[in-house]
Formats: C-alpha cells, structure tokens, sequence
C-alpha cells in the first residue's frame, strides 16, 4: 500500500477511486484483459468510499449495508447489485472489509429501510457517524441526481476499517459496484475471513 496512505483526507472521490485502481490493476505478468476469468454469476466487487464528512464504514459495519452516491456515475453500478448477490467490500487505499450478502432492493437514503436487531428501521432514524447526501442537495438547477444509494448487505463476516486485508495484486476498481472475477481476490479473501465458498465443486 502506498506510504502516504489517506494523506490530508482530501481525496476528490473520483480521483482516488480511480488512483487506486490504476495502482492496483492489471496483476503482474498479465496482459491487459486478453484473458478474462469467468465470472461465478454471484460474486461482486464493491468499492466503499468511506471519508471523512461522507459516508461511514462503521455505519455500514453495524447496521448492514453498502452505498454510493454523489452523482450518477458512482450510483448507476450499485443500483445493479441484485438480491443475493455476494459482496465483497473494499475501502479504496485500506483493504477490503467485508463479504456479505445483498438482501435488500437499492433505496435513495431518505427512504432506505434496514433491518436492526430484528426490527426494520428508516436509515434516517438512526444514530449516524456519516451523513448522507438526499435529494435536492446538489447546485441550483443541477439535473443530476447526487443522492445517497443505500443497498441492504447481511455481512457473512465484516471488520473495522483498522482490520482491512490487502495483498498486493488484489482487485480494486474505479467503479461502485462491478462483477468480481479475480480468483485470486476472492480466494484470498474469503480464507482470510473465514468465508465458505458455497460455490466450490459446483
């Protein structure tokens, strides 16, 4: 990982999103996308812009979700994430986070609902260490929308930001949400966090 790692929290989203994915992709020795690995049909890769006055991965961790916002570019791809779709969570310069499981329909964040404890609960009700842009908050006249797009995970195992695991050559991308294919990632990943591959043998 790069020694200036989060440096001044002063990223401009897309820029750091985008540095982190050059920096990490393609793998040594591979030729650009000239062989692409099949994709399981369930595994996805998710990028969480945690930030500091932005959305907070020690929300997502304890109330079980995954989001993006900020403009169309960055919410288009996690609107695509389907129910059921497993999830590998990966803060952008830190490591991945988490795998879990999608459980819910993406949701603006003024009317996303989240199960907590067993009780479904309005996002917006709830103590928060992020904020979370809704609807209208972008420029006067602006036609984009830059709300805040809250997609509901149940995490099959999740640490604090501090516990991330990254190794060099693992996947990182500029996009949201994209289909995860790299073996090597999911492999690595799922051991580290004790993850079952319901998939293997099939």
């Amino acid at each position: 990982m790069p020694a200036a790692e989060d440096e001044g929290r002063s990223y401009l989203a897309r820029t750091w999103l985008i540095d982190d994915a050059e920096a990490t992709a393609p793998s040594a020795g591979s030729k650009g996308r000239a062989k692409q690995e099949p994709w399981s049909g369930t595994d996805w890769y998710v990028s969480f812009g945690d930030e500091p006055g932005g959305r907070s991965w020690d929300d997502a961790l304890r109330y079980g979700f995954v989001s993006a916002g900020s403009g169309e570019w960055f919410s288009r791809t996690i609107r695509s994430l389907p129910l059921g779709a497993r999830v590998f969570t990966h803060i952008p310069r830190t490591g991945y986070v988490g795998v879990g499981t999608v459980s819910g329909e993406p949701q603006p964040f003024e009317d996303a609902v989240l199960t907590v404890d067993g009780a479904r609960r309005r996002m917006a009700d709830l103590p928060l260490e992020g904020a979370y842009r809704v609807a209208g908050e972008g420029a006067p006249g602006e036609g984009e929308d830059r709300r805040e797009w809250i997609v509901p995970v149940t995490w099959g195992h999740a640490v604090p930001r501090e516990s991330a695991f990254w190794r060099t050559g693992f996947f990182a991308n500029q996009n949201s949400a994209c289909k995860l294919r790299a073996r090597f990632t999911i492999d690595e990943v799922s051991r580290h966090f004790g993850v079952v591959d319901d998939l293997e043998g099939a």
